[in-house]
């Protein structure tokens, strides 16, 4: 993938973000950090329960019971980190602090953002590659963009 000079570069997954500048060209990336965050999960893991709920008919002998689907705390936490993060993108793309954006994220991850994108986004937005790479260092990170 040809990634411009001066482009922006976010990998992302459910919980940890780093955005980046490529300060080199098209055959030689050199992708500078510009911004990096980790959502932290103790909060949502104390909300969560081992199983799911119990919810009793409100017919007042009745003995009709239904068992409620457990709710996923971590993948909403998840879908929020991935919409904030394009929310950070939508706000930057606005303000043309960009001409040229490729998005690399964890392939569940990556269908939440694209939920979100704004159309000046979507109109920067260079390419996607459906990987987790937030545990990469930095020259893997150039490497498998310049090869895909």
């Amino acid at each position: 993938m040809k990634v411009a000079h001066d482009a922006l570069v976010m990998v992302v997954d459910g919980s940890k973000m780093l955005l980046f500048r490529n300060t080199g060209d098209e055959e030689f990336l050199n992708l500078q950090v510009e911004e990096a965050v980790e959502q932290k999960s103790e909060q949502d893991q104390d909300l969560s329960t081992d199983r799911p709920g119990r919810s009793f008919a409100s017919a007042p002998n009745s003995q009709d019971r239904s068992a409620m689907e457990e709710t996923d705390f971590k993948q909403q936490a998840e879908d929020r980190f991935a919409a904030d993060a394009v929310a950070l993108l939508n706000k930057r793309a606005m303000e043309g602090s960009f001409d040229q954006l490729v998005i690399v994220a964890a392939p569940i991850t990556l269908g939440e953002m694209r939920r979100h994108y704004h159309k000046t986004l979507k109109d920067r937005l260079a390419g996607e590659i459906g990987k987790t790479l937030t545990s990469h260092p930095v020259d893997e990170i150039e490497q498998i963009l310049m090869k895909s």
